[in-house]
């Protein structure tokens, strides 16, 4: 016989069961908000990129860990003034921060110093890459540095586990920049911040490949996707936007 305290009890339960449903179906749908604009194949007009458009431009090659001592060049003090950079990102003591494609991580060591009480993510797709890190956190004594394996469309990062992101010069490289992106806005916390670092499109006089650089709009409209707020775009660097993307929610 069901007693009254036990079909109180059995809808209680069965309350609970519809709003915890109800929660988790509202955040897939917070999670999965934007709409995929596709990707266009078309390798006949291949440039010096991989014949892959994505909202109207071709994707690049992306640089391999063979390439990392020109990371690491002296030259780049001046040319991207990665001190001042981090400087500008507003970081607490206690942040945690992903360096996407952070390859030899040379901003990520610099970002380490700021958050001394939370840690950097350097996220890669290349071991070797990694590998380059660890070597320097042994000698370096560095313990706030977390290296991650990622993937060319998953930058491997839970939910809500970032205070920001930064990318440098690495976006324009991403065969998957949706999926990426992606995984990022889900990663950050609400009011988390992007930052991302690329040579000026609009500037002829900028001695890259085209298709190693963007233009502030480009950049806007392909955040715009995920309904991040363009907050700001610092224009100190000698030939780079540092273009700065909240999550609002």
């Amino acid at each position: 016989m069901i007693t009254a305290h036990k079909l109180s009890s059995a809808l209680i339960r069965h309350t609970a069961s519809i709003f915890l449903l109800a929660a988790v179906s509202a955040t897939t749908v917070s999670l999965n908000a934007a709409e995929f604009p596709g990707y266009i194949d078309a390798p006949e007009r291949r440039t010096t990129g991989i014949g892959k458009f994505y909202m109207g431009r071709e994707i690049s090659f992306v640089m391999g860990h063979q390439a990392a001592a020109w990371l690491n060049r002296p030259g780049r003090i001046q040319e991207e003034m990665p001190d001042e950079v981090v400087a500008n990102m507003g970081l607490d003591p206690d942040h945690v921060v992903a360096d996407i494609g952070a390859g030899s991580g040379y901003f990520s060591f610099r970002i380490a110093k700021l958050v001394p009480e939370g840690k950097v993510m350097a996220v890669d797709i290349q071991q070797e890459m990694l590998d380059l890190i660890e070597h320097r956190k042994g000698i370096d004594k560095v313990d706030n540095i977390e290296g991650v394996m990622g993937t060319i469309d998953d930058p491997n990062l839970p939910a809500n586990s970032i205070d920001a992101a930064i990318m440098v010069d690495a976006y324009h490289e991403f065969s998957h920049p949706f999926e990426m992106i992606n995984g990022i806005y889900n990663a950050l916390r609400p009011g988390g911040r992007i930052f991302l670092l690329e040579y000026r499109g609009e500037d002829e006089s900028v001695p890259i490949r085209p298709l190693h650089k963007m233009t502030e709009e480009q950049v806007v409209k392909e955040m715009g996707v995920f309904g991040l707020e363009w907050t700001d775009t610092l224009d100190f660097l000698p030939w780079q936007h540092m273009m700065i993307f909240t999550k609002v929610e």
